[in-house]
């Protein structure tokens, strides 16, 4: 095509930096399944107690982030922590209990990625993974898969190929053991980017590379490094915290490379507050 013949010209006579930038405006690849991307957690919203499965689409959420743990008796549950001191009370680990002894949240909950937050509700019982693709068919679901636990990983994949979900479902970790493991149980499951792999991204894209390695995962989604002011108080945050900050905001926050990442096909989302 007439694109490819002008990135060879320009690669033979220019260089690599600048065919490089060529990609970077015309890289020729599928189109994600989703875009635009409103994503809510049910792992902590400010307007209900945590994974209240009661939450309505109907806000405008594209998109629900959750967090899976597995039980005693191989249930997979949702739930941001893996020990239940913080959310219900009770210092007992998910994976020491069977589902039928898991503690009820507690009534009023603080809000993880919110400063002097709490959230209350009615509905306190932990949730099942399925009652959530029950409640929400047709609903994109982001899963994080908490621990690195085969069993966990192979039930997930199995509910999702039970309530034919390989579509609008993507998982993985920030570690790339779990998300490793994922990609080999289910294929057809599209995966998150581990932090080893985001920062792989970040250094290919500095160095003008990115635009000629092939990427697998489908969803890019990472943190806003100003999220970190929110969560602390003001006093608490040092000069030397503050620098880092504002250097990590000068790196990860670049339109080019997510206007790159997204015309080839990858979704891009960020965790704010």
């Amino acid at each position: 095509s007439l694109i490819h013949f002008l990135s060879l010209f320009l690669y033979v006579m220019l260089g690599k930096d600048t065919t490089s930038f060529f990609y970077v405006l015309y890289p020729e690849l599928p189109v994600s399944f989703v875009k635009n991307t409103v994503l809510s957690s049910l792992n902590g919203l400010g307007t209900l107690v945590e994974n209240h499965l009661t939450i309505a689409v109907t806000i405008g959420t594209d998109m629900l982030e959750l967090d899976c743990h597995i039980t005693k008796d191989e249930q997979v549950v949702v739930s941001h922590d893996e020990n239940l001191k913080r959310s219900t009370g009770v210092n007992v680990n998910i994976s020491d209990l069977k589902y039928c002894e898991l503690p009820p949240y507690l009534g009023k909950l603080d809000v993880t990625f919110q400063r002097a937050c709490q959230c209350e509700g009615k509905d306190n019982r932990i949730p099942l993974l399925k009652e959530v693709f029950e409640a929400f068919p047709n609903t994109p679901i982001n899963i994080d898969i908490k621990v690195n636990n085969n069993v966990l990983i192979k039930k997930v994949s199995e509910l999702v190929k039970q309530y034919k979900r390989e579509h609008i479902t993507v998982w993985g970790n920030a570690s790339y053991e779990i998300v490793e493991k994922c990609y080999k149980e289910n294929s057809d499951i599209p995966i998150l980017f581990s932090l080893q792999r985001v920062l792989l991204i970040l250094g290919l894209f500095f160095t003008g590379l990115l635009p000629f390695v092939p990427i697998r995962e489908q969803f890019f989604e990472i943190p806003m490094p100003s999220i970190i002011l929110k969560l602390k108080e003001p006093d608490t945050v040092s000069r030397s915290q503050k620098f880092l900050i504002w250097l990590s905001d000068i790196l990860l926050m670049r339109k080019a490379l997510f206007d790159h990442l997204t015309a080839r096909g990858i979704q891009v989302s960020f965790w704010n507050v």
